[in-house]
């Protein structure tokens, strides 16, 4: 292939998209034009790549490409807005649409770690059974307690932080299964009721509640909504209403992912409380106060501005772009148009007109 005839052949197209391409609103021809040039280069790329791979004209257009392609699918950067309007709509919104999963979580989990507990203090040879007298002793006296101080305040918030969060995320991503996210429910409210008879039926009870309070209210509410959450992931390919299965679910996903990532901070929070406020010397009246308060606090973000976002209508999923599925549409209007556009509507593609008309 002659390449300077190819490419003085196609100059025209190639300097015709460059204008359309550097313009600002494009009216519905011209947005028709650039999709159309836009692949007419794409194939010119190819066909120079495969027949003369000049380094200078594949650069170009490879450039050339890359602009229109964002312009056609719409420019998108990350920012500090995008971080505000997560922690203040998106991850509230998310997690007051879904406060009926979590909620009702939290209320069986704590039924259950009620239950276990009183079992357990009604049957005292089962800790004969899972443990020597000394290390009951040694576990009510100082191990318990010691827990909480027995690493610096930095590192052992960093190591409760991580596990948390890595719990969190296994409950949610069990939740495409369901029954896994109930194990793990149950087997932390278990332990958790189990901890609390032992303690309590040894005269610690004080003592238990005293350091599990101050950062156990935001980490047990934490794992509750991640809970929630997976089980409500398990429930949209289960019940996806009058979405398919797949496209309920990967709304469901999508919502669990960004709930995930709150939650990270969440979590960095309760670290924190129970890396320095839990083993601190203050009163045990004033730590739990603070946990209280803490608590209170991400109640209150969750059921008033979580529930002013979902009034507006934030569901707490990604937009049509994040989602993948956004193709441009030329701002056109007929009969043909809105034809086309509920036919491929139903099969699952999502249009948007704001692309490319501004």
């Amino acid at each position: 292939m002659d390449l300077d005839a190819y490419v003085d052949a196609h100059r025209r197209q190639w300097t015709r998209l460059e204008d359309l391409v550097g313009r600002g609103r494009l009216s519905g021809g011209e947005s028709d034009e650039l999709l159309d040039l836009y692949q007419r280069a794409s194939t010119h790329l190819s066909v120079v790549r495969t027949t003369a791979p000049d380094p200078q004209v594949v650069a170009y257009l490879s450039s050339l490409l890359v602009r229109a392609r964002v312009r056609t699918a719409g420019e998108r950067t990350s920012s500090w807005h995008d971080a505000v309007h997560f922690f203040t709509q998106s991850f509230p919104a998310a997690l007051y649409r879904s406060w009926r999963w979590w909620v009702t979580t939290a209320v069986a989990s704590i039924l259950l770690a009620v239950v276990a507990g009183w079992w357990a203090a009604r049957n005292p040879e089962f800790f004969a059974a899972q443990m020597s007298p000394q290390e009951i002793e040694a576990y009510v006296g100082t191990d318990f307690e010691g827990y909480y101080s027995k690493y610096a305040h930095t590192e052992f918030a960093g190591q409760v932080w991580t596990n948390n969060a890595w719990v969190a995320a296994q409950a949610i991503a069990f939740g495409v299964l369901g029954l896994p996210t109930l194990y793990v429910l149950a087997t932390n409210a278990v332990n958790v009721g189990f901890a609390g008879a032992l303690m309590i039926t040894h005269g610690r009870g004080p003592l238990f509640f005293g350091l599990i309070l101050p950062h156990g209210l935001l980490e047990l509410t934490a794992i509750f909504i991640a809970g929630g959450v997976g089980l409500r992931l398990f429930w949209s390919w289960v019940a996806p209403g009058r979405r398919t299965r797949g496209q309920a679910f990967a709304a469901a996903g999508r919502t669990a992912i960004g709930i995930v990532l709150g939650l990270v901070v969440v979590l960095l929070v309760s670290g924190v409380l129970e890396g320095f406020v839990t083993p601190s010397p203050l009163p045990t009246w004033a730590r739990i106060t603070i946990g209280v308060v803490v608590e209170l606090l991400f109640l209150a973000y969750v059921f008033v501005v979580g529930r002013a976002a979902a009034r507006r209508g934030v569901t707490g999923d990604v937009g049509e772009r994040e989602q993948g599925y956004a193709v441009p549409l030329a701002c056109v209007g007929g009969a043909a148009w809105r034809a086309a556009y509920e036919l491929v509507s139903r099969v699952g593609l999502l249009f948007t007109d704001r692309d490319i008309c501004g």
